[in-house]
């Protein structure tokens, strides 16, 4: 689908190039692996494998069960569709932040960060009481994330396409046994998304993301929570603070270095403190070096009060970065 020439949902960066949506590359000149695989990421025309768990529930009560145990509004769901979704602690803190797509009348396929299956699976079952529905992890599925213009991908038998579902990252991602990688996108190493992924201002589970997070500090709500669904384990937390104007003590923010240098240079630890106006106002959760920006980005942490963009210096045991603090979401 395109926009006079132009990828929806995307614009022209300057450099005769069209880039995901929100996300700024500084044009690289390195003619090294790092830089080209991450901008091919940000261009739209990468693939990553992305660690990702895939469990089924499929029977007879499956839609009630999950609608009463998600956030997203499943019942609302026409099949092939998906949304992002948390499941919740009774308190409303995050036991699992989850995609759930919905396969048939009666199937769901609930996918997330590789390492998590196994939590999702044990919360599902300790709340399935006198339900007709199984819960079942998809063991040897994969996750291949597809960036840019992917409208027109070749369908494959036992795979599953679905949106990655975060607003600066336009893609699909392709969950099955073996999904194919797309003709004309580029595989790209891990460790080349994640600067990729912190620059879209997405959270990771076990890290920005933890049984202890409250979702508005993690700035998903609005992407994962239907408000109109009616009742969800966890829902009350979520809905007082959101009456309230989503006020919480901390909120989750991009670092971006503002020193860039063409030899990558330290990277500040997770863990660092982050200090706006002279004063200790936060921490770093998830850090990488941009290979494209030539510069340290990061999430963090910061006290409410210190959450607007700005600069700051992000500090650790032994070295310290200038960083301005910018909002979640490109």
């Amino acid at each position: 689908m395109t926009d006079g020439g132009r990828p929806h949902g995307w614009r022209e960066s300057g450099e005769g190039r069209w880039q995901t949506r929100g996300v700024d590359a500084a044009p690289s000149t390195a003619p090294n692996a790092a830089a080209n695989a991450e901008e091919a990421l940000l261009a739209g025309r990468g693939a990553v494998w992305i660690p990702r768990d895939v469990v089924r529930v499929a029977g007879p009560d499956a839609r009630t069960f999950l609608q009463g145990q998600l956030s997203q509004d499943v019942a609302a769901l026409a099949d092939g569709t998906s949304a992002l979704t948390l499941v919740l602690q009774p308190t409303g803190k995050v036991d699992v932040l989850a995609r759930v797509t919905r396969t048939g009348a009666d199937t769901f396929l609930l996918d997330t960060q590789g390492g998590f299956g196994e939590a999702l699976v044990a919360r599902l079952r300790r709340f399935k009481l006198r339900v007709k529905a199984d819960v079942e992890p998809l063991a040897g599925w994969r996750c291949l994330r597809v960036l840019g213009i992917v409208d027109r991908l070749d369908e494959q038998a036992g795979t599953v396409d679905v949106p990655t579902g975060w607003p600066a990252l336009d893609g699909v991602d392709r969950l099955g046994p073996e999904p194919a990688i797309p003709d004309g996108f580029q595989l790209c190493p891990l460790e080349a998304f994640d600067p990729v992924r912190i620059l879209a201002g997405v959270p990771r589970m076990g890290v920005e993301i933890t049984e202890r997070t409250i979702p508005a500090e993690a700035g998903i709500v609005d992407l994962t929570v239907s408000f109109t669904k009616g009742c969800f384990t966890g829902q009350e937390l979520v809905a007082r603070i959101d009456s309230r104007g989503g006020h919480v003590p901390r909120h989750l923010r991009r670092l971006i270095g503002t020193s860039p240098s063409e030899e990558p240079v330290a990277v500040p630890p997770p863990g660092s403190v982050v200090e706006v106006g002279g004063r200790a106002a936060g921490e770093v959760t998830s850090t990488a070096w941009s290979a494209t920006r030539h510069a340290p980005v990061a999430l963090g942490y910061l006290q409410r009060d210190a959450a607007e963009p700005g600069p700051a210096v992000v500090r650790w045991d032994g070295g310290e970065a200038a960083m301005t603090v910018a909002d979640l979401r490109p």
